[in-house]
Formats: structure tokens, sequence, C-alpha cells
């Protein structure tokens, strides 16, 4: 036998002996990796929560047709609805998500923030449910409302996010000089203000209790005016009492003393009242912005939290019963390759043979 025929046979015997080793601890490596999964390792995090408490404004001005869905018009209330629908699909497993609704001067909670994953089948068929039939008045005072929807947020538990969906229209209009003030801390609640509506002043539907439109409001129909500006009767018929010398305070932002019966979406204002509390704002456009509004870092809290590494223990375990496999498979098509290659010559030698011998 020749040293290099030796030489090889040492050399596979050692390679022989170092693969069964090391397929021994690819074993060992896997059963104390499953085994450890039992013990439900993990390790503490900090991970992103949202939590939103949404309010839906459906006064009367709500209904203005200025939005557009599936190219045709339709109100401000259904386009804010159809974009909640949408990213209610979007938003992550974890979230939690409840309804408010808006009417008169106050917010009223329908649901309060429940998982959006194992209950989204409730979510969507309440906000479906949500509309102008719930409003029990003619009045919209949207500052007042907005109070009551961060009382709302401030008092639940969890201490969820405050989103405000609103045209900002207030019926009757606010004397600048004596708005209504907010009874939460600014910061406190975290949140946005959400603008739904066109640019262009529109008439509004006049609404029945049972949601039939009856024509739109008229110029005389509506205060124009705020009421403290128009003083208190007095004794005489037509009479007004009113201080003259009442200290000048500049229009709000949005006001359109005159045609207060037309509705356009009052941006300025909204934004005045965003930044007073300490609230975004966002105009509504479509689902995409609202949802990626709604995901920003600033609506979400940082919570505690766990880390479970059982997946990355079991992940181990696979690859380690798999790498012994992996590894036979890789050496056994050189092998194959080898042994056709040599079958392929032997028949060549073979056919060749008879032509040598004559």
């Amino acid at each position: 036998m020749s040293s290099g025929l030796r030489w090889r046979e040492r050399t596979a015997g050692v390679r022989d002996t170092l693969r069964g080793r090391c397929d021994a601890l690819l074993l060992g490596l896997a059963a104390a990796a499953l085994a450890a999964t039992f013990l439900r390792p993990s390790v503490p995090m900090q991970r992103p929560e949202l939590e939103v408490v949404v309010v839906l404004d459906v006064t009367q001005s709500m209904n203005v047709p200025d939005q557009q869905l599936g190219g045709k018009p339709v109100s401000r209330l259904t386009h804010a609805k159809a974009a909640l629908e949408s990213v209610l699909l979007s938003l992550p497993c974890g979230t939690r998500l409840g309804w408010s609704f808006f009417t008169e001067y106050r917010s009223f909670l329908l649901m309060a923030p429940i998982e959006v994953c194992a209950h989204h089948r409730e979510l969507r068929d309440t906000l479906r449910r949500i509309d102008g039939r719930m409003a029990w008045a003619g009045n919209s005072e949207v500052a007042k409302g907005l109070n009551s929807g961060l009382q709302i947020a401030h008092t639940l538990p969890s201490r969820p996010a405050l989103v405000y969906v609103t045209d900002g229209h207030e019926a009757p209009p606010v004397n600048p000089g004596y708005r209504p003030s907010f009874t939460v801390e600014r910061g406190e609640v975290r949140g946005l203000v959400v603008g739904v509506g066109g640019d262009v002043p529109l008439p509004i539907p006049k609404i029945d209790p049972a949601g039939h439109v009856l024509g739109e409001w008229a110029r005389g129909d509506v205060l124009q005016v705020d009421p403290r500006s128009l003083g208190r009767g007095g004794s005489v018929v037509g009479e007004q009492m009113v201080d003259p010398n009442e200290r000048y305070v500049a229009p709000l932002p949005g006001a359109t003393p005159g045609s207060e019966h037309l509705s356009a979406l009052r941006e300025d204002y909204l934004r005045l009242l965003a930044s007073e509390t300490g609230l975004g704002y966002e105009r509504l456009s479509d689902a995409a912005a609202l949802g990626a509004a709604l995901l920003d870092a600033g609506l979400s809290r940082s919570v505690p939290s766990r880390l479970d590494l059982r997946g990355v223990l079991a992940t181990v375990a696979l690859v380690a019963l798999a790498w012994p496999l992996l590894a036979v498979l890789r050496i056994s098509r050189p092998s194959r390759r080898k042994a056709k290659a040599a079958a392929a010559l032997d028949e060549l030698r073979g056919r060749s043979r008879p032509h040598a011998s004559r």
C-alpha cells in the first residue's frame, strides 16, 4: 500500500471522528434549546403602545357633501368614517381603539378602547352605525366638545390618546372675548385634531331626527353672531342691553358673520384649539395619511414589556438538527458526481480495449 493511500485513510478516519463528535454536539445543543423553551425565557424591554379614543362630530354641518369617495360627492362624516374604517384594517395587532361621538356641547363614549385584531368586527360595525341621527340638538359647540373629549381620555384608567374629528364649525358662533375654557391641563392628554371639509363654504343640509333631508339652513334660520354680542332684551320692544364700552377682541379664525348658514373647514380655528390643548393637527385627505398620523410616535407611549425568546431557541434547535443532514447532502453530491465520472471513464476504456488488440 502506497504512503499516499495510507495518508488518505488516516485523514478519512480523523474526519469521520470529528464529524461524529460535531453531530453529537449539535444534537445536544438542539435538546438543550428545546428544553429551555419550557422555561418560557424572556428579557425585559420597552415597546410602543397605541391606544386611542376617536371622537366623531355628528352635528349637521358634517353632512355637507363637499368630499369625494370613489369619484362621487359624499358628506364629511361619510368620508371620515370611510377613512377610519380603512385605517382600522391597517393598524397593527396590539393597538387599542375606541369610539365616541360629539353633538351639542359634549362628547360621549360609545366603546372604550379594545384590541383591534380580536375585536375588528365589533369596532367596524359600531363605526358604521355612527351617524347624524345621534344628534339631539342643532348646536355644535366644538371647543366644548373637544374639552369633553379630553375629559373622557383623561378619566379612562389607561389614559388613551384622543383623536377629535370635526369641521370646526361653531354654532352658535363663539364670542372671542368669552371663550369656553379647557379643564384638562395642556399636554395631559396626547392626541390629534383631525379637520375634515372643503375650503368653499356650502349650504348646510337641514335633517330631521330620522335622518331625512328637509332642505338647507337659510340665513335667517341660524345665529349669525354670538349670543353675547346681541345683548339681552330690554323692557322696550327691540331694545338690546349691551355694553358700548366693552373691550374689542378680534374675531376668532374662520368666523364668518352673516354667512354662518354656510360651512367650510375652519382649519385655522382647529389649529388654534390644537395648540391650546397640546394636541397635533392633521387635515383629513385620505386613509393612508390618517393612518400614518395615528402611528406617529407622538400618539404612542412606551410601556414595559418582555421579549419572548422561545421562538429564537426553537430556531436554534431546528438549525442544529438540520445541519448534519445538510452536511451529508453536500458531501453526497460530489461523491455521486465522481462515481458517475468514474463509470463513464471505465466505459470508455472498455470500448477502447478491442481496438487496441487488433
